[in-house]
């Protein structure tokens, strides 16, 4: 459960059902909440805050102990906007924002839910929210590393640079090489013409979208499940990631690249080696029937171009009906390295889920025999 505005006090977050005794700690927490607000094309909101969780709930002596766990991020740039709507006569009220932004959740939750003042929409839909998300996707990927599993991303297209499906491969690719890149992409050459993609549209006062892939390695096959349609984990990872501020889409594996090719090329082999059964390829992206099978999972999510442009689209005030420029509000060029990190973040949540499903457990030793118990079974 998350709550909180862009330029409110703080965000907060709560994440309940963690067993007893997974060591956790603010650090832990504090390199995903920096990579969220770095990336090439990033604005002016990221130059003023640097995201800190603070725990102040479900955790003791650096380990959770099964109750919820409440994290509390602070925003600074709130003192900033009380600044401007504290004046010193009695009575003022900050003006209203009506000029209707093109591609924002406005004139849809102006109209829902009665506001006259479109602040009161764009205060919550901002992406500033994923900052919780981050936060407790940290808790989540600390929980499965202790099960070795590992969930990283990558940029595989920016605008129309687009190093492709097999532009990388996902078992081999590493962090520090990802990081090492301004736009998070493993391709070098790729990573500079999208640099200069991103330059080209803040001069023209434009933005960029693009595509992210998120990987997870290490996990166990058998979970999610095929007997219920609300069961099938890709189906519930899929609408994770749909939930990002301003992602359109989303594909597993090969995907829509896939659909041209006959079945004979695109499925899977099995195979058997070493005490478990494996895959020779990977283009169903780690997923079948709605289960994990024991290959990473892969999956790449469209996000689309920032909405909120320098130079703005045409719109409608929300107040008088006439004509007008889209409201400016402070913004980014392109998103999309950050949003893989917010990928990044939801997955491991929605994975950390369904392994708590498939293993239980209120403590940390009892969810680790249940994990070796199950591990060992499908080994013989």
């Amino acid at each position: 459960m998350t709550s909180g505005e862009s330029h409110g006090p703080q965000l907060t977050v709560i994440v309940e059902g963690l067993p007893a005794g997974l060591e956790i700690s603010e650090e832990d927490l504090r390199r995903d909440l920096a990579r969220r607000q770095g990336g090439h094309g990033r604005g002016g909101r990221q130059k003023i805050e640097t995201d800190v969780a603070r725990i102040v709930s479900g955790v003791r002596g650096g380990f959770t102990i099964g109750s919820p766990v409440t994290l509390v991020l602070e925003n600074k740039d709130h003192v900033n906007w009380l600044a401007q709507m504290t004046p010193a006569r009695e009575g003022f009220e900050p003006k209203p924002v009506t000029r209707l932004r093109p591609g924002h959740a406005d004139l849809a939750g102006a109209l829902k839910y009665g506001h006259t003042d479109i602040r009161n929409v764009l205060e919550r839909s901002s992406a500033r929210e994923t900052a919780t998300r981050v936060a407790a996707g940290g808790i989540a990927r600390r929980l499965l590393g202790e099960f070795g599993v590992e969930v990283l991303s990558f940029t595989q297209s920016i605008g129309s640079v687009d190093i492709g499906f097999e532009g990388a491969d996902p078992g081999s690719i590493s962090v520090d090489e990802l990081e090492a890149s301004p736009v998070r992409c493993p391709d070098p050459d790729a990573s500079a013409r999208m640099v200069a993609a991103i330059d080209e549209a803040a001069e023209r006062g434009d933005t960029l979208g693009g595509t992210f892939r998120v990987v997870a390695r290490g996990l166990p096959p058998g979970l999610g499940s095929y007997v219920h349609w609300d069961r099938k984990l890709d189906g519930r990872l899929a609408q994770a990631v749909l939930s990002i501020n301003a992602v359109k889409g989303v594909e597993f594996g090969a995907g829509f690249a896939g659909v041209a090719r006959p079945g004979s090329e695109f499925h899977d082999e099995i195979d058997y080696d070493n005490g478990r059964f494996t895959h020779r390829t990977n283009r169903a992206g780690g997923l079948t029937g709605g289960v994990t099978n024991g290959e990473p999972i892969d999956l790449r999510v469209a996000i689309k171009p920032i909405s909120t442009m320098k130079k703005p689209m045409q719109s409608i005030d929300l107040k008088t009906k006439e004509k007008t420029e889209a409201h400016y509000e402070r913004s980014d060029v392109c998103v999309v390295p950050a949003a893989g990190v917010i990928g990044e973040a939801v997955v491991a949540l929605t994975l950390a889920d369904a392994f708590l499903e498939k293993f239980g457990g209120d403590s940390m030793a009892e969810l680790d025999r249940n994990y070796r118990s199950y591990m060992e079974s499908i080994a013989q």
